[in-house]
């Protein structure tokens, strides 16, 4: 991503960039949120302290009865853990689970930063391909545990493609983990965008205790990337073994951005339903604009992210400079988010249009017509 973000030096003089690589809101906290924000700072002396390690009670009891009525579960305010974002929920998870040498299986394409953590700790990720439907198969992914395989994560919706994963699925990933005795961790970054009108899945109304760690992001949700905070539901046991790695690292979550959270949830239900409405018709304006592009492939669609089969027979990170030096574009190359020597990321990149509007997507897709000079187009 740090290296993408350097290719913006090549864009042409004078045209404004089109940047759709980041997959986090542009814009700040809606106005009250932003307001309540100063008045914690400024009236909640506590806010500006060392908190619980694990997170603020009331934050963890109010998550905790969300997703008890979300998911037709029994979620305790004792099976939530806070964290200073959902990246550090993952890292923690990972941490408990595994030690190095061990394996972690990740569907491809992968969340990069999953995938770089795990290299990180000495753990080996290892792919699990996804096909032409981009959603994993819970036979194959049985026949790759090992002796040293201790968890599976998926995302969904999925960052990089956007892909919902259909709740049977997930219900057959939650079997197989539980039979075989390893994790499944599902991140649900994005599941406030989630196009299902009610619960995507049934996973904590489920047998799910010892098996499943479910990670969250208020990042997205109430735009406080920022402040950093996520959460993790898992069982009380597994949390308490989170507690001992968050006390060594962060000491506790962001109070602030706590506090933030916790107000967004109780004040901003019809706020965050538009947001979601938006999100999803902005979804449908980049699918009918891809469709309408000669060579291009609309391969799924989903959240903030497109990933899309783009015409040129060149690798992915060619097709990502050139649109950036010659169009003024700036997308991620699919080959970022496959093992190295993957050839199937060269075909792809991938669109984050959550900050697009219809305007905007319109402009993208001028852009993105075309041929691109010193790429030839794929036979």
């Amino acid at each position: 991503m740090t290296e993408a973000r350097r290719w913006l030096d090549d864009a042409p003089a004078g045209l404004r960039v089109i940047d759709v690589s980041q997959a986090a809101p542009a814009e700040p906290p809606p106005e009250p949120l932003r307001r309540e924000i100063a008045r914690v700072a400024l009236e909640e002396a506590d806010a500006h302290l060392y908190g619980p390690v694990l997170g603020l009670p009331a934050l963890r009891a109010r998550l905790a009865a969300e997703w008890t009525a979300a998911y037709g579960a029994s979620v305790a305010a004792a099976d939530v853990a806070v964290t200073s974002g959902c990246n550090q929920a993952f890292a923690t998870a990972v941490s408990i689970l595994a030690a190095p040498g061990d394996e972690v299986i990740l569907p491809v394409p992968w969340y990069f930063n999953h995938a770089m953590w795990l290299s990180q700790q000495g753990l080996r990720a290892v792919p699990l391909p996804t096909g032409e439907a981009l959603i994993p198969d819970p036979d194959a992914a049985a026949r790759l545990i090992g002796p040293r395989t201790r968890a599976i994560a998926l995302v969904t919706p999925n960052n990089p493609t956007g892909r919902e994963y259909p709740a049977e699925i997930l219900a057959a990933f939650l079997d197989l983990c539980r039979a075989r005795g390893i994790a499944l961790i599902l991140d649900e970054t994005y599941r406030d965008f989630h196009s299902a009108g009610g619960a995507p899945h049934d996973l904590l109304a489920r047998d799910w205790r010892g098996t499943l760690v479910q990670l969250y992001s208020f990042s997205k949700a109430y735009r406080l990337t920022g402040h950093r905070v996520g959460a993790m539901v898992a069982d009380a046991a597994f949390l308490a073994q989170a507690e001992k790695v968050l006390d060594t690292v962060t000491i506790c979550p962001n109070g602030i951005g706590q506090r933030a959270a916790l107000w967004g949830m109780e004040n901003l239900g019809a706020w965050l339903a538009g947001e979601r409405a938006e999100v999803l018709a902005r979804r449908d304006a980049v699918l009918s604009a891809l469709g309408s592009l000669p060579g291009w492939r609309a391969l799924s669609a989903g959240a903030y992210f497109a990933y899309a089969g783009h015409p040129w027979d060149a690798p992915s990170a060619a097709v990502a400079r050139a649109l950036v030096r010659q169009r003024g574009v700036l997308a991620l190359p699919g080959a970022m988010f496959h093992p190295g020597g993957d050839p199937a990321g060269d075909r792809t990149v991938r669109i984050a249009f959550a900050n697009l509007d219809r305007p905007g997507i319109a402009l993208l897709a001028e852009r993105l017509a075309g041929d691109l000079e010193g790429l030839s187009p794929r036979g």
